[in-house]
């Protein structure tokens, strides 16, 4: 059974840079599209970036097109999110989650998915 853990995250100031990791075990990711989500206190769960399995596709919330990079490291069963020029409004709990299928829909979808990570707390603040 797919199990994902989330690593990288932290208190960082606006302008910076972190890289959460997504690592898979009890199964191989290639099939999986992987997408991460993110939540704030007292604010539903939003898509941010997905990646789809077999094409590697990719997508984006408008909220962090431009700053944000989804990749897949196939051998190392990892998923990265690369975030950039980050605001204090990218403040919240993120989550690793994967499913079989991949649409346009994907990220407005939580409901969509097979199984989720635990999440890892990011804080942008002065």
């Amino acid at each position: 059974q797919l199990q994902l853990v989330e690593t990288g995250g932290g208190l960082v100031h606006p302008g910076g840079s972190l890289r959460l990791s997504c690592a898979a075990s009890g199964s191989t990711l290639d099939y999986w599209t992987i997408g991460w989500f993110r939540q704030a206190p007292g604010k539903e769960r939003e898509g941010v970036a997905v990646i789809a399995g077999s094409s590697e596709s990719t997508s984006y919330s408008d909220s962090v097109k431009g700053r944000f990079t989804i990749s897949r490291d196939r051998p190392m069963n990892t998923v990265y999110l690369d975030m950039n020029n980050l605001k204090p409004e990218d403040t919240g709990v993120y989550y690793c989650t994967a499913a079989r299928w991949y649409g346009t829909s994907w990220l407005r979808n939580p409901d969509g998915m097979d199984t989720w990570g635990k999440g890892t707390l990011v804080t942008v603040s002065d």
